[in-house]
């Protein structure tokens, strides 16, 4: 992926409230941190924020945080969020370190157009992989629950038997979610171009 630097990129990042900057010290004081016991979802790689900024809007009994590890999207994300939403905060973290930052509080994780790591060597980086399945036993509060949406046909199909493989019952399976529901979609700025091509979007709900 080739980032552009963002202008005042230090400044943006400085000055947003919604930036946590020393996340480890909040690690099992997430509800603490937002001051209520709501149920806590977070979207690893939220790139410029839309998805996770709308969800945020239109739940306000739901407790949102959104990751990313580039500076550059954050600081193209921040500047996007109105003042008064209480119920988001945003991360800057490498997904490894997930396990350092959350204990047992994460009620939903969303992936959304994960880095499909093409390559056969680098399959275990994905973010359904199960070094990242073990690291989000530490952190989902009571049952598991991942909602993922990825236009690339092989990460979904790896994820599905990934997924399968360690425990998790599958739903809501989609090889072409647009198409295939009527449901009032929040999407993200990646999905809105790929579907607005006619490109599939595929999609799949994982719990245990």
């Amino acid at each position: 992926m080739r980032l552009r630097n963002v202008k005042n990129k230090e400044e943006i990042l400085n000055n947003s409230k919604y930036l946590v900057r020393d996340a480890e010290a909040n690690c099992g004081k997430w509800s603490e941190v937002f001051g209520n016991n709501n149920p806590i979802y977070i979207e690893i790689g939220m790139g410029k924020g839309k998805f996770i900024l709308e969800n945020a809007l239109k739940y306000p009994d739901i407790n949102f945080i959104g990751i990313e590890k580039f500076d550059s999207i954050l600081a193209k994300s921040l500047p996007k969020i109105p003042d008064g939403v209480n119920n988001l905060l945003i991360l800057r973290l490498d997904a490894l370190n997930i396990d350092k930052v959350f204990d047992h509080e994460i009620s939903r994780i969303y992936l959304n157009f994960s880095d499909p790591w093409p390559k056969k060597r680098h399959h275990l980086r994905r973010l359904s992989s199960h070094i990242f399945l073990e690291k989000y036993d530490s952190i989902f509060r009571d049952s598991c629950e991942i909602y993922q949406r990825t236009d690339n046909r092989d990460l979904y199909i790896y994820s599905l038997e990934s997924y399968s493989q360690y425990g998790y019952k599958l739903s809501d399976i989609s090889f072409d979610l647009h198409n295939t529901t009527e449901e009032e979609l929040i999407t993200t700025e990646y999905e809105d171009r790929f579907s607005s091509k006619g490109m599939s979007i595929y999609s799949v709900v994982a719990r245990k």
